[in-house]
């Protein structure tokens, strides 16, 4: 999951943390960052997968976050569930890079989001395929994801199998409501990412 102009040909799609589909480019060699469908199942049943994970914020003029975007997305079951940004680091890729891809692959390309040049996650996730390992779950993998809180400015328009973002005050987003939705453990991130910003009483 630089500032730069999107990319000129189209993004291939990333799989997030316990995302529903697992797609990959079905031409692999076209980017040497990316590991073939049998490669990448290989790779998880040996190592932890890298991944970055964005919880998309809005603050007002003095920088005070005032709503938190969840995106909410529908199973192949066809049950409703709310999820954050999220994808795999590429092999030679900075962690701001995936993390600027991921946001524009899921929030659209005029989200504007404000990345400094060094950017610091607020907590690292360790997600197991064995539920009750740790607060996280991704039946697929072991999986290390680093979380970041990030402003955006622009219009969000989620892309890939996202239906919508939702915009929640933080005193929403931390609720049990909202974290009942959450897949994979995602609700205790959200209050985390809270916790860090002062937000959480």
């Amino acid at each position: 999951m630089s500032v730069r102009t999107p990319d000129p040909e189209p993004e291939p799609e990333d799989d997030g943390l316990g995302a529903f589909r697992d797609a990959n480019p079905s031409a692999p060699g076209s980017n040497p960052g990316w590991l073939s469908d049998i490669e990448l199942e290989e790779a998880r049943r040996h190592l932890p997968m890298l991944y970055v994970e964005a919880i998309p914020v809005r603050t007002d003029g003095s920088g005070q976050v005032t709503e938190i975007g969840i995106l909410l997305r529908s199973t192949p079951m066809g049950e409703m569930t709310r999820t954050i940004v999220s994808g795999r680091v590429r092999f030679g890729e900075t962690i701001r890079d995936a993390l600027f891809r991921h946001v524009e692959n899921d929030l659209g390309p005029m989200a504007f989001p404000l990345l400094p040049p060094q950017p610091l996650p607020f907590t690292v996730a360790e997600y197991f395929p064995i539920p009750g390992v740790s607060a996280y779950h991704d039946d697929r993998q072991h999986a290390v994801s680093l979380a970041f809180v990030v402003p955006v400015t622009g219009t969000c328009e989620p892309r890939q199998d996202a239906l919508e973002v939702t915009w929640f005050p933080p005193e929403a987003a931390a609720s049990d409501a909202v974290a009942a939705e959450m897949e994979g453990g995602r609700g205790t991130l959200i209050r985390l990412a809270l916790a860090n910003l002062g937000l959480l009483r």
